[in-house]
């Protein structure tokens, strides 16, 4: 193969993906099959399956049992807005990150008091093992799940008191600044990081995912006076949302 020629497989699914992205191939079509895309560009099966599966991997066709492969319904990517201002009265912290304020977002969650795995324990700078809140959240879009959420906090600092319990008592739903203000912990720094990666098997079940779907994981830790008080693991589907940030200039 010399400088800048394409592998078959990827001839073909370079072929078939710009038929979905003009419309020739619309959504809901049935991709053609295997013996259909050998005989149309001369190709052997394993090419074809090759070529197949690489449309598979960036989401552009989906796989039914024992009916065929089908072309996805893509949606324009929609915004999940990231910003350290908190517009005044603003309901919780979920309902900000909506970039579209006519959306009106659910979301269930669970806690359990757990020892902190050590990737954890060191993002929070406490001992591998020492007792947090774990906290995990699905957000949903008028039903459908478009991100999860998974945070870890010392009980250290909020054992034993009125917010220990992310999502119960007085300030639950209020976020992290608020609840931690009112055990006079303040809140003056929070650090993100970005990262993408394959979905996990469980989190493509939540999402509506399919092996191989990339996720964004946004993992992001509050700070007080330089001590850790919280840290989590944001994932959202990389192909139906964008993250959106605004960054005060001062």
């Amino acid at each position: 193969m010399t400088f800048g020629e394409q592998p078959a497989y990827l001839r073909v699914a370079g072929d078939l993906r710009r038929k979905i992205v003009d419309g020739s191939l619309p959504p809901h079509a049935r991709l053609p099959s295997q013996a259909r895309i050998r005989e149309e560009y001369g190709v052997s099966d394993t090419v074809a399956l090759e070529a197949r599966k690489v449309l598979m991997a960036e989401g552009l066709v989906e796989g039914r049992s024992g009916s065929g492969t089908y072309v996805r319904e893509h949606r324009a990517p929609r915004r999940v807005a990231r910003s350290g201002y908190r517009a005044p009265g603003a309901s919780t912290p979920f309902r900000q990150e909506q970039a579209d304020s006519a959306v009106q977002g659910t979301w269930e969650s669970s806690s359990e008091q757990t020892g902190a795995p050590a990737d954890i324990a060191q993002r929070l700078g406490i001992a591998a093992g020492d007792r947090v809140m774990r906290t995990r959240y699905v957000f949903r879009d008028a039903g459908e799940a478009m991100m999860l959420s998974t945070s870890w906090e010392p009980l250290a600092v909020t054992g034993r008191t009125p917010v220990m319990l992310p999502e119960e008592g007085p300030l639950a739903g209020c976020g992290v600044v608020e609840r931690m203000a009112a055990i006079d912990v303040v809140v003056d720094n929070v650090v993100e990081e970005v990262g993408a990666r394959p979905g996990l098997a469980e989190e493509n079940l939540l999402l509506g995912g399919v092996p191989g779907h990339v996720v964004l994981v946004v993992g992001r830790t509050y700070y007080a006076s330089g001590r850790a008080v919280e840290t989590a693991d944001v994932v959202v589907p990389a192909d139906r949302y964008r993250l959106s940030y605004h960054l005060p200039v001062r």
